[in-house]
């Protein structure tokens, strides 16, 4: 029998028999090992404790653990066939379509004669729980397809899996059944999962949603059911207890308490901001508009409706054509932009460039429109019609190097005056579809590495991931509950400038093409906001915060003096706003606490005889009474 070596965690090398198992592994170094194990993990491959090994690599047996990856993605797909199962028992003539772990759970995408809703999540999760109890085994089958069609005959989601597995050059299919074969449940899927249904020890059904087969609108309309699963109580209620404190902060509700934008139906993921909303937009823009002026850029304006032909050129079109909105100019078709480039290009293209204008850093605000899937859509977090901080910078091959290590620090800087210093960076390389020669695609992918060693950067490799046009940095930032958001972005494109018919004439009297480089610091305004406001629960430091004081006249009688208070803020540069209700100056307080209003300003009798006001602070509370030059060196 032949010999396969495998490297252990300690890189120490253990050579076995071809077609041992994990679990036999596992029972060599001990039984407490064996006993609490799920999986392993052979070089890329996550497989299940049973499966037979045939291959040398990089091995570790996976035990059940909050922490790792590789353990919540076998918990997580072994919950999803269970999950499955519970429901076509409870809902017969059920239909399943497809059931995969994901970064924060799990879920089932399936069809059931009668609508499932939150009212039946108990139930479920009941009948799931005695799937568990009865710890029966997962028992891996292999077929030829012959064998995986007859299996799937009338089954019409699982028959289109086999299909497309087919056409993938897959010859192998594998089917799952908890219990003994041709006794227990049966589902096809590629595994792994865990040696039985007792592993699984802590779960619950989160939500549900709606899906298309394939997330094709076009397609069947599915139920999505949502779930969590950890190897333990303690980190699923850690979970649900994280879960209850992103739902406090949620931008969408927060949104609407501080009255500062809102989405309508009859115009899905495009945002109506409030004047409160507008002063936020407005200072993020500002903010940044007076950093990258430091920096020499120079702010531009492009239409938001182009020739579609543009698109057609720069390759967009044949990426993004079913995310673009078009429409006609008479006979000719347009399309509204989905990015700032090409547009930026054809301001570069106006009038002759030489070397000396290089490195030229283009910037806009430039609102672009994407047809997203509907159900895919989530507040500010993800909308139809966003503004980037966007903007490209012209420069030749030799400025690379130093015009994206100046991005990274400006990324940087822009974060930390957010709060935001846990950074991480992804290097997305060449992705299957893409245009241009793999001669330019090494030529941008050597210029960015170069760049990252310029900037002092570590990154994690994001292979296949880059742009259609050149590889990419992806700056992803860590959020007080943990959660990672893609914000910033620059991108090395040796091919678009040339598509368009960009030129410059360099030092040898030449035409050469520019290297365009693609950049946005905090993305989309609008999910930047989100994402600031979940970050902040609302109380936005106060530079940023919408309204920064609110004066609080105890009378209708000191509306006069509320109104001169006003002013002179006013005339200070600070956002204020007098509330002249006529209810009590109690009630008028807990409202701006509730508005998370910074700075609320009590003023009545006491106050015009001082000429001051009284400070309340939010989350500090009285402060006393002060005059107003006092007040301002406060702010």
């Amino acid at each position: 029998m032949s010999k396969i070596i495998l490297t252990m965690p300690d890189n120490s090398e253990k050579t076995v028999e071809s077609g041992v198992t994990g679990l036999e592994i596992a029972k060599s170094i001990s039984e407490g090992l064996a006993r609490k194990a799920i999986a392993v993990r052979l070089g890329e491959k996550i497989l299940d404790l049973n499966r037979p090994l045939a291959e040398n690599g990089k091995f570790r047996i996976i035990t059940a653990s909050n922490e790792d990856p590789d353990s919540l993605f076998v918990l997580r797909h072994s919950c999803a066939h269970v999950l499955a199962e519970a429901i076509c028992s409870l809902y017969p003539g059920t239909r399943l379509a497809y059931g995969p772990p994901v970064d924060d759970g799990f879920y089932y995408d399936l069809a059931t004669p009668t609508p499932i809703t939150h009212a039946d999540f108990e139930r479920i999760e009941k009948k799931m729980a005695e799937i568990v109890k009865e710890d029966r085994p997962f028992t891996r089958i292999e077929v030829p397809l012959e064998e995986a069609l007859k299996r799937t005959e009338g089954d019409k989601y699982k028959r289109d899996n086999v299909e497309r597995a087919v056409a993938r050059g897959d010859k192998v299919f594998s089917f799952y059944v908890t219990g003994t074969p041709n006794e227990g449940w049966e589902d096809l899927c590629a595994g792994p999962h865990v040696t039985s249904t007792g592993k699984l020890k802590a779960f619950k059904i989160l939500s549900l949603a709606g899906a298309y087969w394939h997330g094709d609108q076009k397609s069947d309309q599915l139920t999505r059911v949502y779930g969590i699963c950890y190897a333990d109580k303690s980190g699923l209620e850690s979970y649900l207890a994280f879960l209850e404190e992103a739902k406090k902060r949620d931008h969408r509700r927060i949104g609407q308490e501080m009255d500062l934008y809102h989405i309508e139906d009859h115009s899905p993921g495009m945002v109506f901001w409030h004047p409160h909303g507008a002063v936020l937009v407005n200072v993020l823009k500002d903010f940044v508009r007076k950093e990258i002026a430091k920096r020499g850029y120079k702010e531009v304006i492009t239409p938001e409706i182009v020739d579609k032909s543009l698109w057609i050129r720069s390759g967009h079109a044949d990426k993004y054509d079913a995310n673009m909105f078009k429409t006609l100019a008479g006979e000719k078709e347009m399309a509204v932009k989905p990015m700032n480039c090409p547009c930026h290009i054809e301001i570069f293209n106006k009038g002759l460039k030489s070397w000396r204008d290089l490195p030229l850093r283009l910037a806009e605000f430039g609102k672009c429109h994407r047809n997203e899937p509907a159900g895919t859509m989530h507040g500010l977090m993800r909308v139809r019609g966003f503004v980037q901080d966007d903007a490209h910078i012209f420069c030749t091959e030799e400025q690379i190097a130093s015009e994206v290590s100046d991005f990274c620090a400006l990324v940087k800087d822009f974060y930390k005056v957010f709060g935001f210093e846990n950074i991480t960076v992804k290097f997305s390389t060449r992705p299957e579809v893409r245009v241009g020669s793999d001669e330019l695609w090494d030529k941008a992918e050597n210029a960015l590495e170069e760049a990252t060693k310029l900037a002092g950067l570590s990154y994690a490799l994001n292979p296949g991931e880059g742009a259609f046009y050149g590889p990419k940095l992806e700056f992803v930032l860590k959020d007080s509950l943990g959660r990672d958001w893609q914000c910033g972005t620059i991108q090395v494109d040796f091919n678009m400038p040339d598509r368009l018919g960009a030129e410059y004439v360099g030092k040898d009297n030449q035409k050469h093409v520019p290297v365009m480089l693609h950049r946005a610091a905090l993305g989309s305004i609008e999910r930047f906001i989100g994402i600031l406001t979940e970050e902040y629960s609302g109380d936005f430091p106060f530079w940023l915060a919408p309204v920064q004081v609110r004066v609080l006249p105890v009378s209708e009688k000191f509306f006069d003096y509320a109104e001169k208070i006003r002013k002179e803020l006013e005339a200070a540069n600070i956002r204020a706003e007098i509330d002249n209700s006529n209810e009590k100056v109690g009630y008028k307080i807990r409202l701006g606490e509730l508005s998370k209003i910074p700075y609320l300003l009590i003023v009545g009798e006491k106050e015009i005889a001082e000429n001051a006001v009284s400070v309340r602070k939010r989350k500090e509370g009285d402060l006393g009474r002060k005059s107003m030059e006092d007040f301002l060196a406060m702010t």
